[in-house]
């Protein structure tokens, strides 16, 4: 039950992911939900093991978030030409999957995210 529980971060975390980016980009993809919940839910886990300050904590964080938007920007993107985002024309751009300037957002979104995921992790295990 506890499992199950802590799996609500995935759909919570993917209809936050989602609300943000529909806030700035106007439109989501149901990819991007999936890839949100899943960061989310990695991030509550990183956040209640990791002793260290939320500043710190945050960098590996944005690391993920980047390498699994990499990798999901790979498959649907590249593979199985969907199309759902393209940032060949950002400067420091990987394939047009990611780029430098979208780590540095994740870090910043990290720092909020961390402690409510922890807090929403241990909410749900009682």
């Amino acid at each position: 039950m506890k499992h199950l529980r802590d799996g609500l971060l995935i759909p919570l975390g993917g209809c936050a992911y989602g609300l943000v980016e529909v806030v700035f980009r106007g439109y989501t993809h149901w990819t991007m939900l999936l890839l949100g919940g899943l960061c989310f839910w990695l991030m509550a886990q990183i956040a209640t093991l990791s002793p260290r300050p939320v500043w710190l904590t945050a960098a590996p964080c944005a690391l993920l978030i980047t390498g699994l938007e990499f990798l999901t920007g790979c498959v649907v993107n590249l593979l199985l030409g969907w199309n759902v985002w393209n940032y060949s024309n950002q400067p420091f751009n990987l394939l047009g999957q990611i780029c430098l300037s979208f780590l540095g957002i994740w870090y910043l979104l990290s720092i909020p995210a961390l402690p409510l995921a922890k807090h929403l992790k241990q909410r749900l295990a009682h």
